[in-house]
């Protein structure tokens, strides 16, 4: 059974290794046409991040004495060519860039169930050194998701909705609004 468990460890991690290869393609197109600072600021560096990413699922094949191989992740695939579709409907704008954001965070619940799997069954296999790398990556991105929302929120929505640039949660606005009255 350990034997099994290593082999769909394998097979599982040349689906991420194509996955994070298809990822990569698509954010440096989608940067061409994201307009919002901030966002173009977040795919670039996830652009950077991603390759980094791609070299740590290498050393984790390698360290269980595996290759990538030609397999393409066929859900990375639907979820690249359904962003790239969106994309295409719009012009560019804030209705585009949460079209953007939206399928950038698809992605990124995607990977982020794939490695917290992987992560388990190197562990389960006592690879320590593949739960470390895949480990660094699962962070890596739970914090690309995270990332997205707050720009989200701080710098596409208002101007979506027919206002400016958001300057501060609206939350955080009447949290403060509240404790004003209360101190007068």
């Amino acid at each position: 059974m350990e034997n099994e468990v290593r082999e769909l460890l394998v097979e599982q991690l040349k689906d991420a290794y194509s996955a994070e290869k298809q990822a990569l393609r698509c954010m440096q197109r989608t940067l061409k046409k994201a307009t919002a600072p901030a966002l173009r600021d977040g795919i670039q560096m996830h652009i950077e991040q991603t390759q980094v990413q791609i070299e740590r699922v290498e050393q984790a094949l390698e360290r269980l004495e595996a290759r990538p191989g030609r397999k393409v992740c066929e859900a990375m695939r639907g979820l690249v060519e359904e962003a790239q579709h969106e994309i295409e409907d719009h012009d560019k704008g804030p209705i585009l860039d949460l079209v953007i954001v939206a399928g950038m965070q698809r992605i990124e619940h995607y990977e982020i169930a794939a490695y917290g799997t992987d992560i388990a069954l190197a562990r389960a296999l006592g690879e320590q050194e593949v739960v470390q790398l895949l480990t660094q990556t699962l962070e890596e991105e739970k914090q690309t998701d995270l990332k997205l929302t707050e720009v989200t929120e701080q710098h596409i929505m208002a101007e979506a909705m027919g206002g400016g640039e958001a300057s501060a949660e609206p939350e955080a606005k009447s949290r403060g609004a509240s404790a004003k009255r209360r101190a007068s």
